[in-house]
């Protein structure tokens, strides 16, 4: 299939399959930055933030506040590290898990940057990556910036108890990962492209636990990593890495069960952000980390420098997300879910 650009006189073959985008000229990120709260600053990652913060309220009074101070520190971090300011950005691609976006409205609000707020749950580090690329190779701009957050106390508070009330929480459930992630994408040249895009699809199960979001999410994730390969006639072995957002432990097992079911391995090179955000045996958090915050951080912090170093060759990022409200959960829906795959490549 053609796109055409009559603006500049010349076809470009960018369409890949049902539902991936090959780019003729591949965006790159530029730079990206991670700040996190003081119980991700104790897990495996912890020297590889950009920033933690000892105190999860980030000098506000709100978990609300203190997630939208996050997100900031994360925008000005990345931007620096690119060596650019808010006036170098075209647009902003921004979202978190709160009603209505509140924490990236008022986190990014003094940058001034115009700016598309998005919802994808936790795969909208993937969905505000994918649609800054697209942009940035349509020739909308040349750079643009995506963000995410997530934060334990508003989270909660927002989907299931406040943290007043020490509910038990079942061993299925995820813990909501405190931090942001911020990435530039634009034309400047480094070692990370974004060569391709597969733009998942809502896939529903009829699961209703919002206590096991990796078993909500898993079928979606199946149905993208499997897109993908059929998009661009790719087999696991052709990625380093094919890296998940936030299926957790028990996720993980449904994902290959299901992949297995498509006689499809992919056992291997999986990575889950979720279950490498924390150390399970000491630090208590269940089937692994969730949230907006858990993918981009690990991508920001971990999995790019991989890249950069030439360590890993080309991945597959697959961001997850949970699609429900605290209406849709009351009114006993069910929890479609939703993953958006990446292709990151060394340059």
């Amino acid at each position: 299939m053609l796109l055409r650009n009559s603006k500049i006189g010349r076809e470009t073959r960018m369409i890949q399959g049902l539902q991936s985008i090959a780019f003729e000229n591949s965006p790159y990120i530029v730079g990206s930055a991670s700040v996190v709260g003081k119980k991700e600053g104790e897990g495996p990652l912890g020297s590889m933030f950009d920033m933690v913060e000892e105190n999860d309220l980030f000098g506000e009074e709100t978990w609300e506040a203190a997630e939208s101070t996050m997100q900031k520190e994360a925008c000005v971090l990345a931007l620096g590290k690119a060596h650019m300011d808010v006036r170098d950005i075209r647009y902003l691609f921004g979202g978190d898990l709160l009603r209505q976006g509140v924490a990236t409205s008022m986190g990014v609000e003094e940058l001034s940057i115009p700016m598309f707020g998005l919802y994808g749950a936790c795969s909208t580090s993937g969905e505000a990556i994918a649609l800054a690329s697209m942009s940035v190779a349509a020739g909308y701009g040349d750079n643009m910036l995506a963000v995410t957050s997530s934060h334990f106390g508003s989270a909660e508070k927002e989907f299931r108890f406040p943290l007043g009330y020490a509910n038990q929480r079942p061993l299925s459930a995820h813990w909501t990962v405190t931090g942001s992630g911020a990435f530039v994408v634009g034309t400047k040249r480094s070692h990370v492209r974004v060569t391709g895009i597969t733009v998942g699809k809502i896939v529903d199960y009829g699961l209703k636990d919002s206590q096991n979001m990796g078993a909500c999410m898993a079928p979606a994730a199946c149905d993208t990593i499997l897109r993908n390969l059929e998009d661009f006639g790719r087999t696991p072995d052709d990625y380093n890495r094919i890296v998940t957002g936030d299926l957790g432990y028990v996720g993980q097992s449904i994902l290959f069960d299901l992949m297995r079911g498509k006689n499809v391995d992919i056992k291997k090179n999986h990575m889950d952000c979720g279950m490498t955000i924390y150390d399970q045996k000491t630090q208590d958090t269940h089937a692994g980390g969730s949230g907006c915050g858990c993918a981009a951080v690990t991508l920001s912090s971990y999995i790019l420098p991989k890249l950069e170093r030439g360590e890993w060759k080309r991945i597959l990022f697959v961001p997850t997300g949970a699609l429900m409200s605290t209406v849709s959960f009351n009114e006993g829906e069910s929890v479609p879910g939703i993953a958006h795959g990446i292709v990151l490549e060394h340059c």
